[in-house]
């Protein structure tokens, strides 16, 4: 009988755990985004952010986005860097244009951990707003219309959060649908 009832209780425990974890896997591109790899180790595999990962190579910002972190990514779609002006992407993606893309993207990137419920508690506190500071010196602006989380660029083109809280081992990923652009 103790036999009986220890393993109801472990197989309860197990399938639990199970279940408690596979809540904190979100699935993008059609891939689990595991929250124990981190930002570079799960990107990699989501279909919906390939240009994103090519960027990321030719700007070589992989290194640094598989450091400790903790870090806060706006992830552009494909479907986001296609809005871009035709030719954009390719010309970033040159050599001698790796400065300027360094910058794009380093200004989808936070220091810290910002969750979806700690960005929308800034924005509380900030009556509306919360401003957000990338890691190339500029500024993001955090707001609310409805449920729906928008982040505002410095040019006030805003890109709407389309899947929030990708927990990663240092850090997390928001998943947006516009490329957000620093002041030239």
């Amino acid at each position: 009988m103790k036999t009986r009832k220890f393993l109801t209780t472990a197989i309860l425990a197990l399938t639990f755990g199970f279940v408690s974890f596979a809540q904190k896997t979100v699935m993008v591109g059609g891939a689990a985004m595991y929250p124990s790899k981190n930002i570079i180790e799960n990107a990699v595999n989501s279909k919906d952010h390939t240009t994103l990962v090519a960027a990321v190579k030719a700007a070589d910002l992989v290194e640094t986005l598989q450091g400790k972190g903790p870090f806060t990514v706006f992830a552009p779609t494909n479907a986001a860097f296609d809005k871009l002006p035709a030719g954009t992407v390719e010309t970033l993606l040159k050599p001698e244009n790796k400065k300027m893309l360094q910058n794009i993207l380093t200004y989808h990137v936070a220091s810290g951990k910002w969750n979806a419920s700690d960005i929308a508690k800034a924005i509380k506190a900030g009556k509306g707003k919360a401003t957000i500071k990338a890691v190339n010196g500029g500024t993001l602006t955090a707001w609310m219309d409805g449920k729906d989380l928008y982040i505002t660029d410095e040019n006030g083109n805003k890109s709407k959060v389309t899947i929030a809280d990708v927990n990663q081992s240092n850090g997390v990923i928001h998943v947006v649908d516009a490329v957000l652009l620093p002041k030239k």
